[in-house]
């Protein structure tokens, strides 16, 4: 319906716009094949980028009158470990002390926001391009520009699906996970470590998040405290339209990539024809409804069609199960 919608150009900056939410969206596949849930990732994206801007603006040291100001480097460096430790809070408490993902969660998008808020005194940190003098320069320069005709979030993105589809496909870890989110009783008597697959994968939740807020408080070229605010939300949907379980155990990279670049360009899309912002909510809302109810018929007719060829042409319904009985019985 628009000309321009399927432009070189256009088709660059509604990927840029994808990256954010991708990256994100990857490290919630991770929770969510383990059958958790991350509510805490946006406020993670606004704490991460308003550590880095406070940085940038210059670190008092306690106890003196000297402010220190870190190279960009040192200060990309402590935002994805401000991610990552909130991904240690968020996995201990699910890992360790037993409480339930969406509650622990929950209560950590608060209190991250809040420190998001205390950060900066409710302020906004603007103008972080630093100065040479101070040797705090670049950070903007380093995670805006184009590299190789590609904006700096869209190579990001490249890079950790790729690493995380290794990661799931390749390693001990990505069987464990798959194992421990179908059902984690049997993983763990398997002898999967479910508790530090727990921990870890919120680590790089966590990870994700932190890496969102720094991309981002670099393309803001300011650090806000509601940075990523809903951004939790999107990323849960852009794993769900993959085609990802929120029980656990089923969902692939390539899916959640898939899901983040229909919400994205759907979103953009709607901008650029001129439909109004509260029906954009509307629409994405129903696409999200839909896109569940469809993978859910498919599930089930997968299912019936396993349960036929199971069963074979020439046997009744009982005999599976009557099978199934006998054989329990024997191996007791």
């Amino acid at each position: 319906m628009s000309s321009r919608f399927l432009d070189t150009t256009n088709l660059v900056i509604m990927t840029r716009h994808v990256a954010f939410n991708a990256i994100l969206a990857l490290g919630m596949l991770l929770v969510i094949l383990n059958g958790g849930i991350d509510l805490s990732v946006g406020s993670t994206v606004g704490l991460s980028g308003m550590v880095a801007g406070y940085l940038l603006k210059g670190w008092e040291i306690p106890g003196t009158h000297q402010v220190a100001y870190p190279s960009v480097w040192v200060v990309i460096l402590v935002g994805c470990l401000v991610g990552m430790l909130v991904g240690v809070v968020n996995g201990i408490l699910v890992a360790k002390l037993n409480v339930a993902p969406f509650i622990a969660t929950l209560g950590m998008m608060y209190a991250v926001r809040g420190l998001a808020e205390l950060v900066g005194n409710g302020q906004t940190f603007t103008q972080l391009f630093g100065q040479k003098a101070l040797g705090n320069t670049g950070f903007v320069s380093t995670l805006h520009d184009n590299v190789l005709g590609l904006p700096f979030p869209i190579w990001v993105m490249i890079v950790l699906t790729v690493l995380c589809s290794l990661y799931l496909t390749r390693t001990p870890f990505g069987r464990w996970l798959y194992a421990s989110g179908s059902n984690e009783r049997a993983a763990a008597l398997s002898g999967v470590p479910v508790k530090r697959v727990q921990v870890r994968i919120y680590v790089l939740a966590g990870l994700c998040a932190g890496i969102v807020g720094l991309l981002l408080t670099a393309d803001l070229s300011a650090a806000v405290p509601e940075g990523g605010s809903g951004y939790e939300l999107n990323a849960i949907a852009a794993v769900v339209i993959g085609g990802a379980a929120l029980s656990g155990g089923r969902g692939t990279v390539r899916g959640t990539i898939i899901g983040a670049f229909v919400i994205g360009f759907l979103v953009d899309g709607l901008v650029l024809i001129g439909v109004s912002v509260f029906w954009q909510e509307v629409i994405k809302g129903a696409v999200i409804i839909v896109a569940v109810v469809v993978d859910q018929a498919q599930q089930r007719l997968q299912k019936r069609r396993t349960a036929k060829q199971v069963s074979g042409p020439g046997s009744s319904p009982a005999a599976p199960a009557a099978r199934s009985e006998s054989t329990v019985m024997t191996r007791a």
